[in-house]
């Protein structure tokens, strides 16, 4: 009787270590994180989610995702939205992909630069690590504004000491075969790509 009091109370502190290692990353993002126009199965987000569960080093394996991406979200509704994911997921890791929208409708990047300054605030007052997923808008918006949102991102990932991808569509954009028709999204074939750009990033991020 007493082994076996033993062997339950050696498993349930296993059970129990093995839960207090996990941890959760908080994806944020807007249509290029959301899946938009294809299977959301085939989105980046859930590409790395199942990465990140075949991995053999536990820190990684241990890493639940949670994918709060919605089409057309600006940088003021996620602001909206981040104090309640918080509360509800206590995230480890916040992934920021955020401001797209903002500028493609001409939105002020001041405002713009202020609420991703916030989210990074509000994340980090919890104790999550956050990273920055930048864009780079299309030729006809031109290189001007183009730059002042590139500068943008450098400033705040500058600022907050965050790791950024100044363009993490980079690899996929300028391929007409790898986008939908609107020229803006990436298509199916793409999300491997986009992975496989983030992935050496995240990965070095998620174990540091």
């Amino acid at each position: 009787m007493i082994t076996l009091l033993l062997v339950s109370w050696v498993l349930l502190l296993a059970s129990q270590s093995v839960q207090s290692s996990s941890s959760t990353l908080l994806v944020l993002g807007d249509s290029l994180s959301a899946a938009y126009g294809i299977p959301q199965e085939n989105g980046w987000v859930t590409l790395l989610d199942q990465k990140l569960t075949q991995q053999t080093m536990q820190q990684l394996k241990n890493v639940q995702v949670i994918n709060a991406s919605l089409s057309g979200e600006t940088t003021s509704g996620g602001l909206q939205r981040l104090p309640g994911l918080l509360a509800q997921h206590q995230p480890t890791f916040v992934i920021i992909e955020l401001g797209a929208n903002d500028a493609l409708r001409g939105q002020n990047l001041n405002q713009t630069q202020r609420n991703l300054a916030q989210m990074i605030e509000l994340s980090q007052q919890q104790g999550a690590k956050v990273k920055l997923l930048g864009i780079r808008l299309p030729p006809n918006y031109g290189p001007a504004f183009d730059r002042r949102l590139a500068q943008m991102y450098l400033q705040l990932a500058e600022e907050y000491q965050v790791p950024l991808d100044p363009f993490f569509l980079a690899d996929v954009a300028l391929n007409q075969e790898l986008m939908l028709e609107d020229g803006l999204h990436p298509n199916a074939a793409a999300q491997p790509i986009i992975l496989a750009r983030l992935w050496p990033q995240l990965q070095a991020w998620l174990t540091e």
